[in-house]
């Protein structure tokens, strides 16, 4: 008698989009929020905490078009987020990379859809400016929290400057070590394309159509992210 095969189990964090493209995506979605902030909020970053340092010196410095509580809003909202983040990390961490991805990303699209309805609701008036600024800057200190956790390697989705900088010193003009390089291109040219359509999206149908699209994204993310890499 023909003792049967037991049915091979497959891997739960295999499933869906490897963490790469979810990043990838997750870095369009920055520079969607970043367009929205920097242009339609007062000329404050909220997924960008390395511009919007400068920018807090320059308002400091009292520069005209800047403000030192929209930058300093964004400043708190987002490091209460990255607190709020690597608690989680403490807590869900060590488990399902899957889960605990897909838990962070439905919290930042419900969010980024929350300051959306916000814009929808209340366009214009200095109270949505500041519950934009916070709600954004929250979610993307969430993400950045877990995305640093996650550890994968030359994705931070929201900072450029050392990607373009091992972009240009590892290349075959500098030591020819770089063997990340279209992940690295693929992240800087999602970046941009990212805060291009955010810029028209502002520019041309205001801010609460860029946010909608940018909450969709992040659910669509959390909906759909894998475990593996």
């Amino acid at each position: 008698m023909t003792t049967p095969t037991p049915p091979v189990e497959r891997d739960p964090e295999r499933r869906g989009l490897r963490l790469v493209a979810v990043l990838l995506t997750l870095t369009v979605v920055s520079g969607l929020i970043d367009a929205v902030s920097y242009l339609g909020l007062g000329r404050v970053f909220t997924a960008n905490m390395t511009g919007n340092v400068v920018v807090l010196g320059f308002a400091a410095a009292g520069a005209p078009g800047f403000s030192v509580p929209h930058t300093a809003t964004s400043l708190v909202c987002f490091l209460l987020g990255t607190v709020a983040g690597g608690r989680t990390a403490a807590r869900f961490g060590r488990g399902s990379r899957r889960r605990w991805a897909r838990l962070i990303l439905s919290a930042e699209a419900v969010l980024v859809g929350g300051s959306a309805a916000v814009a929808f609701a209340w366009p214009g008036s200095t109270g949505t400016r500041y519950a934009l600024i916070a709600l954004t800057a929250f979610a993307m200190g969430l993400r950045n929290a877990t995305v640093r956790k996650l550890g994968v390697p030359d994705l931070t989705t929201t900072v450029q400057t050392m990607t373009l900088t091992a972009l240009a010193s590892e290349s075959r003009l500098g030591d020819a070590t770089g063997h990340r390089s279209p992940r690295r291109s693929a992240s800087v040219l999602a970046m941009a394309g990212g805060a291009c359509l955010g810029a028209w999206l502002v520019l041309h149908h205001g801010l609460g159509v860029a946010l909608l699209l940018a909450a969709l994204a992040s659910g669509l993310m959390a909906v759909l992210a894998s475990g593996r890499e």
